[in-house]
C-alpha cells in the first residue's frame, strides 16, 4: 500500500464524514443540478487538500466538526476551480470520465462551478471562525491571480524562473498553504508553529506543480493529458526554462525564437521537449524538488514526533513519486 492509501485509510472515518457534509451542502430541489453534482462527486481524486487540513489539525489538537467543514469548503473550492479550468482548457475527460462542459455545455458547467464556490463559502461560514472565511476569500484571489499570471507569462513570453515560481505559488501552492493555515489554526497551533507548517505546505504545493509540469515531457496514459500540452498552450515550465538558461547560445537561441514566434507546430513542440531533456531540464526539476523536500524535513523535525508528522513526510514522498 502506497503512502497516500495508508493516510487515506487512517483518515477514512473523517473523510467519509466530510464527504457527507459536501453531499448535504450541494443538495438542491433541482433534479438537473442534483444529477450533475452526484455524478461529479463519484469521481474522487486523492483528496490531498482536505487531508492536509485534517493532518495539520491533528498535529495540534483534534479533527473537530469545524475542521471537517473547513476541509469540505476547500475541497468544494478546489473542485470549482477544476470545473472552470476544464471549460477554459476545453477539456473533455477528467480522471477518465467526461467533464461537465463536455456533456452539458459551457453554460451549465460555469453555473455548476459557481454553485460549488458559493457552497464552499457557506461551509466556511458554518465553522464560525473568521480565520477560515478570510483564508477562503484570500485563496479565491490567489488562484485567480495565479491563472492570470500564467496567461500573461505565456502572452509576454516571460522566460524567467522567478516569474514561474511566483506564478505556481499563487496558482497551486496557495491552496496547500491555506489548507494547513485552516487546519493548524483550528487545531490550536501558535502563530510561530503555524508559520513553520505553512512554509512546509508551500514547499509541498510548489513540488506538486513542478511534478505536474514534468508530466508534460513524457507520454504516459496514466497522466491523462497529451505530451507537450503545456507548450501547446504557451506555458513554459521549469525543465525548459533551465535548458534555455544553461544551454549554449547556439542551441538555446533557436529554441527561444520558436517560443517568441508562437503558434508552435507539433515538430516544434517535440524539438523543445527533446532540447529540455537533452540539457538536463527534467533532472534539474527533480533536484529542485528534492532540495525543497530536504527543507521540508528540517521544518518537520522542529515538531514532536507523531502520526500526523510522519504522514506529512509520506505526502511529500508521494508527490515527488506520483504517476498522475
Amino acid at each position: 500500500m502506497d503512502h497516500m492509501k495508508k493516510i487515506q485509510e487512517c483518515l477514512r472515518p473523517e473523510l467519509d464524514e466530510m464527504d457527507a457534509i459536501i453531499s448535504e451542502s450541494l443538495r438542491t430541489s433541482n433534479p438537473m443540478m442534483n444529477d450533475i453534482v452526484t455524478r461529479y462527486l463519484k469521481i474522487k481524486g486523492k483528496q490531498i487538500r482536505p487531508i492536509l487540513v485534517m493532518l495539520s489539525a491533528r498535529m495540534f489538537g483534534a479533527v473537530s466538526r469545524e475542521v471537517l467543514l473547513a476541509g469540505a469548503a476547500l475541497e468544494m473550492l478546489h473542485n470549482a476551480s477544476l470545473i472552470h479550468d476544464d471549460i477554459v482548457d476545453e477539456t473533455e475527460l477528467r480522471r477518465g470520465v467526461a467533464t461537465i462542459n463536455a456533456t452539458m455545455g459551457n453554460h451549465i458547467a460555469v453555473l455548476v462551478g459557481d454553485f460549488f464556490v458559493s457552497n464552499a463559502l457557506a461551509a466556511g461560514i458554518r465553522t464560525g471562525d473568521i480565520r477560515v472565511v478570510s483564508a477562503l476569500s484570500a485563496l479565491g484571489k490567489e488562484l485567480s491571480l495565479g491563472e492570470i499570471d500564467q496567461i500573461c507569462n505565456a502572452r509576454d513570453h516571460t522566460l524567467e524562473e522567478c516569474s514561474y515560481f511566483g506564478m505556481i505559488r499563487q496558482k497551486t501552492a496557495s491552496l496547500f498553504m491555506n489548507c494547513v493555515r485552516m487546519g493548524a489554526g483550528l487545531g490550536g497551533a501558535t502563530p510561530e508553529e503555524l508559520d513553520r507548517l505553512v512554509r512546509y505546505a508551500e514547499l509541498l504545493g510548489l513540488c506538486f506543480q513542478i511534478k505536474d509540469d514534468i508530466f508534460d515531457y513524457y507520454e504516459d496514459p496514466r497522466i491523462g493529458k497529451p505530451t507537450g500540452n503545456d507548450l501547446r498552450e504557451g506555458k513554459v515550465t521549469l525543465p525548459l526554462l533551465y535548458a534555455l538558461r544553461t544551454a549554449p547560445e547556439a542551441e538555446s537561441r533557436p529554441m527561444r525564437d520558436l517560443l517568441l514566434a508562437g503558434d508552435l507546430a507539433p515538430a516544434d513542440i517535440s524539438g523543445l521537449i527533446e532540447f529540455a531533456k537533452r540539457h538536463g531540464g527534467v533532472e534539474y526539476a527533480y533536484d529542485r524538488m528534492r532540495a525543497m523536500q530536504r527543507e521540508g524535513e528540517e521544518i518537520l523535525a522542529t515538531f514532536p514526533d507523531s502520526e500526523s508528522r510522519r504522514a506529512f513526510t509520506g505526502i511529500f514522498d508521494f508527490i515527488i513519486s506520483r504517476h498522475n
